[in-house]
């Protein structure tokens, strides 16, 4: 089995076979001359793939100076403990509001453990504290040069408060976490790239602003965290643009239709999610059976939490 596909010269993503799913997250390597950096580590389960990836790509574990997390969620930076273990001279660099989650991660257990139930354990253990002292928080516009490649980290809400995206000079790309939406890549036939919503800092307006500035910067590619490169940035705006006002309605449509029944909210949710997706399905032929139903499903119902959770909060500031 190859672990790591090669993106261009310096570049490569290791599919980390999150959920056991492949093309489901994505570990992206930058491999300089004498040091590598790493982006995105997913849970703890896809660790052993990131090692095997590496041995693929001849980089020593030691040689590892930068591993770098868009955002705290468990499928991103989950594994981030577990494999700064591995890498001694790796630092890890995290948005400031990160920082102290990853050095004591209890809330973010609980809060998976709310959302993923008896999955938990087998999707996301181990999750290891981080010591303090090998991580690095990371400013707006701050700028990190390596091997003569320039990334510029931005603060990038709207999918979490805690969430950065990077800018990389030499492939004019933009690593977007998860603030710009899952981009599928399960064989459908055409670009399919929807938003994540999922609990429990989703905030539309922050996640249109924070689309807006991808804009502004013209990347020729993006990155994405769930899962690989975007050639057509601008359809991949244009998508996200349509759906982010959609999925908030269909939260909005269910809360009127069943007021005071959250779990019937969120049933409903998932349902208008899917009405409101169906369509662009068909287009891409994507049929009751095609693989991407499943996943979609998962997506749909922690997206339809997310929604839920930031409209209840609306209404409370109301």
């Amino acid at each position: 089995m190859k672990f790591a596909q090669q993106i261009n010269s310096t570049m490569y993503c290791i599919d980390c076979h999150d959920l056991g799913r492949k093309n489901r997250t994505g570990c992206y390597v930058l491999k300089g001359q004498s040091q590598a950096q790493l982006i995105e580590t997913s849970a703890s389960p896809s660790i052993s793939y990131i090692l095997q990836g590496l041995e693929e790509l001849n980089i020593p574990l030691e040689t590892i100076t930068h591993i770098i997390v868009t955002h705290i969620h468990l499928d991103h930076a989950g594994g981030a403990g577990l494999l700064l273990q591995k890498c001694p001279n790796a630092k890890l660099l995290v948005h400031p509001k990160g920082e102290r989650h990853l050095i004591d991660p209890a809330r973010l257990i609980a809060g998976a453990k709310a959302v993923y139930g008896k999955d938990f354990e087998a999707l996301f253990e181990p999750i290891l504290p981080i010591p303090a002292h090998r991580i690095e928080t990371v400013g707006n516009g701050q700028q990190l040069i390596l091997d003569g490649r320039t990334l510029t980290f931005y603060h990038t809400p709207g999918h979490a408060n805690h969430h950065i995206s990077i800018h990389d000079s030499v492939s004019n790309g933009v690593f977007t976490g998860d603030t710009c939406g899952i981009y599928y890549q399960e064989g459908q036939k055409g670009t399919l790239v929807l938003p994540t919503t999922s609990p429990n800092q989703f905030n539309p307006v922050d996640m249109l602003n924070s689309i807006s500035l991808y804009e502004r910067l013209k990347p020729d590619a993006l990155f994405f965290g769930h899962f690989g490169v975007c050639s057509e940035p601008t359809e991949a705006f244009s998508q996200m643009r349509h759906y982010i006002p959609l999925f908030v309605a269909c939260g909005t449509e269910a809360r009127k239709q069943m007021p005071g029944d959250a779990e019937a909210q969120l049933a409903l949710i998932e349902k208008l999610l899917w009405d409101l997706v169906s369509p662009r399905l068909s287009q891409l032929e994507v049929s009751g059976s095609h693989s991407l139903q499943s996943i979609l499903k998962l997506d749909f119902s922690v997206s339809s939490l997310g929604i839920l959770d930031m409209l209840a909060k609306r209404e409370s500031k109301a």
